[in-house]
Order: structure tokens, then sequence, then C-alpha cells
């Protein structure tokens, strides 16, 4: 008789195990030859050496399942366990928007996390071809979040390694300076929607834990400064508060294997009257580069409150 052991120290055992230990149970029921034993972050394996390759396989997929999707039913235990596994379905689940690509990544408890517009859809398509995409629009159409969507993607699929997430700390009427606390409490109320936009999609405590070690990195843009960026995908949020010389650096710290998103509101635009827009500058000047998009967001790509596309209008950001 020979002996497996297997890690899972990546995820959480309560999802891979279930409640009660139910998906445990199910398991054990599909391999009576095997003596399985979990102890904390380690599975132990007893069988012969075909038994224990086929378990292995299986139980492999599993665990690719469970980092995707933060989540298993035994309706997808059943089947991932049943099947042949295929790399073209890669153990996903039955679900034809997700086959459409609707759906880009699943968040907690399988919370799905969609392309919920058409100008959505075609920020998923664009990044997937392209480099370096602006995605520009309107408060409220989804740009930032389809954008981390994005980025969680990649790092769940093992396409990168890292996600840096960046903004200008400009904001109206405000001056880090006069914030209480030190550097990161004087910053962070101005990264707050890249960390909303990251509880949806990650468990806190996996992501506290890609925060402690960097997994994930949210800086201002001036820490961009002197770096190389590879290997990662890296979002600049509010790209209209950054200045040429701000916006030209960003772009220019990108190494070979990275993506990078840009995305901005041309109609909030917070710099000081004198000062110009580097995503204006940028929009006019890239535009036809191999390599880069350009995606637009109008007012029907808006997905907060009703009255928000009002407002806009009323304000004459939208049509």
């Amino acid at each position: 008789m020979n002996e497996l052991k297997l890690s899972i120290e990546n995820i959480n055992p309560a999802v891979l195990w279930g409640p009660n230990n139910d998906h445990f149970e199910i398991i054990k029921k599909q391999y009576p030859k095997l003596k399985i034993v979990a102890r904390g972050n380690e599975v132990k394996v007893l069988g012969d050496d075909h038994e224990l390759t086929v378990f292995e396989e299986k139980f492999n997929h599993l665990i690719q399942h469970i980092e995707k999707f933060e989540n298993l039913n035994i309706t997808d235990l059943e089947r991932v366990l049943g099947s042949k596994f295929d790399s073209a379905s890669s153990a996903e689940p039955a679900n034809d928007k997700f086959a459409s690509g609707e759906v880009i990544v699943f968040g907690p408890n399988g919370v799905m996390v969609k392309a919920r517009t058409a100008n959505q859809r075609k920020m998923v398509d664009c990044i997937n071809k392209s480099d370096i995409l602006f995605a520009i629009g309107p408060a409220g159409t989804g740009k930032t979040y389809t954008a981390v969507a994005l980025a969680v993607r990649a790092l769940k699929n093992k396409e990168i390694k890292r996600i840096i997430l960046t903004r200008p700390a400009v904001e109206a009427g405000e001056n880090l300076g006069f914030l209480p606390g030190d550097l990161k409490e004087k910053i962070d109320p101005y990264l707050r929607p890249l960390y909303d936009a990251l509880d949806d999609m990650i468990p806190a405590e996996k992501l506290k834990v890609y925060l402690e070690n960097r997994t994930i990195e949210i800086a201002p843009l001036a820490f961009m400064r002197g770096r190389t960026l590879d290997n990662c995908f890296v979002i600049l949020d509010e790209a209209q508060n950054a200045t040429d010389m701000q916006l030209k650096m960003f772009l220019t710290r990108m190494g070979p294997s990275a993506k990078f998103i840009v995305t901005g509101d041309v109609t909030q635009i917070d710099l000081p009257k004198k000062q110009q827009s580097g995503l204006h500058t940028a929009l006019r000047i890239l535009t036809d580069i191999k390599g880069i998009e350009i995606v637009y967001l109008s007012g029907e790509d808006v997905v907060r409150h009703k009255l928000v596309r009002k407002i806009l209008a009323a304000y004459g950001d939208i049509q």
C-alpha cells in the first residue's frame, strides 16, 4: 500500500469538505478502495498506485475549481469526480451565461460578477486581445468594478502573479497634508473604491493575506515612479486626475508580461484649473497604436440606481 500527501493550504477547507463534512463523505464513497485522512492543511491518502493516480487528478481539479470560484456545491463535486477532466470546460459550472463570457469571476460563496452591459463586455473582449485598455465613461458605468474583476480573474487563473491598483491622490478641495494619521491612513480614503470592489470578489481572509504579502498592492500613482511592473495586472483608476507627465510615467512602467487598464471620467477632473488632464492627451495621441484599445462607456452602461442616469443627464454628462 502506497501513500499520497496533498496540500490544501491555499483554499478554505470548509469549502472543500462542505457543511458537516458532507463533501468529504461523498469523496470517500467515490473511492472506497482508498483510505483518506484529512488533517489541517494536508490530506493523506493510502492505496494502490493506480487508484492514487486517479484520485490525485480528480482532487487537483476540485482544488482548481475552488481556487477559481471560491465555492463548491454537491452538483459540481459529483460532476468533477464522476467525469473526465476537460481543459475546455475547466470544471466550470454548467451556465450558459458563463459560457458566453458574461460572468467574469466568481466571488465569495459563488457570487457571480458579470459584465452587465454591452460596453462592459467589450472591455472583457478588448483586454483578452490587447495589453493596454482605456475604459472611459461617467460615474456608475462599472468601469472600475469591471477592471478589478478582470484583474482578479487573471490572478485566479494564474495568468499573472500580482495585481497592482493605483490612483492619483487628488480630490476636490482636499489636501493630503491636512488629513489626520500616517501616510497609509491619509491615502486609504482615496483608494476605498478599489478595496470595495475587491471585497466583492475575494474572501476577506484571503484578501487580507494577499494585501499583506503584496500579491495585491494598492498605492497612489506617485509610488509607481522608477518601477518596472511585470507579470502583473495593473489598473490606474481616476486617470482624469493624472497630469501628462504622470500618465506618461505610468504607461512606461509596463513590463513584457503585464496588462494595464486605465479608467477615467473626463467630466470629473479635479486638477487645478490651469493644469491639463493627462487623460485627454493620452486619448488623443495613443488612439491608433496597435495593442492599445479604448472603450467609451455611456449612460446606457450606468448600473447604479436608476436616478444616477437622470442626475448625469441633468448635469449634461450624458445624453
